[in-house]
């Protein structure tokens, strides 16, 4: 309630809110659409994949989200070079190249790797004219078996981490975890310096 002598709130305040309505009523339409030219795409781009180029398996950026893996911008010159794929021929037969790319973990190289080898394996090359094959093309009999792949390949998955269940001892319970975590802190802090003092002192006992 209003204190004082005041006058009584009455404000009518004009917002024009129908300017400010937006309707959707061309959703379904719209999605006929996109249909519609999804499979106009795979007809135009046939024998290749719809979803487009093999990316590479990478983690995120920065300390908060680098345990998290997704698809990445290409794959590095290393990981072409040792799944034996020519930096060159890799885009002509789907596979995203990313020049810039370093690789700094051993695991994701050889994840990257293994994927590009099972592409490869499963990869089913047409000749660039019909009829005239050339070295690297696939057989008459993988070309009459070759069908276009839509949607996502070599999807990228998480594996769940397994979790072993065991009894907890009374030594376990005995265990001072973070009274250890101090002292080895401590050792590690100090390590340098007890190096030394203990040089000086083998020193001093050869004189």
């Amino acid at each position: 309630m209003v204190k004082h002598n005041n006058v009584v709130p009455d404000g009518h305040f004009k917002k024009h809110w129908q300017k400010y309505v937006k309707t959707w009523f061309d959703q379904p339409a719209r999605k006929q659409r996109r249909r519609i030219a999804r499979q106009k795409k795979a007809v135009k781009i046939f024998p290749r994949p719809t979803a487009g180029s093999l990316l590479p398996v990478v983690h995120c950026q920065t300390l908060k989200y680098n345990m998290k893996i997704r698809a990445g911008r290409g794959f590095s010159l290393e990981e072409l070079k040792a799944a034996g794929i020519p930096k060159k021929l890799a885009p002509t037969i789907g596979m995203a190249v990313d020049h810039r790319r370093k690789n700094r973990s051993l695991e994701s190289y050889q994840a990257n790797v293994q994927r590009l080898k099972t592409y490869k394996a499963k990869l089913v090359i047409f000749p660039r004219r019909s009829g005239k094959f050339k070295n690297g093309d696939s057989s008459r009999e993988e070309l009459a078996s070759a069908t276009q792949v839509q949607g996502e390949y070599l999807p990228i998955s998480v594996e769940e981490p397994q979790l072993e269940f065991v009894n907890v001892t009374a030594e376990m319970k005995a265990f001072k975890a973070y009274r250890k975590l101090r002292i080895e802190r401590t050792n590690e802090r100090h390590y340098a310096s007890r190096l030394k003092r203990a040089a000086e002192a083998e020193k001093e006992e050869k004189k």
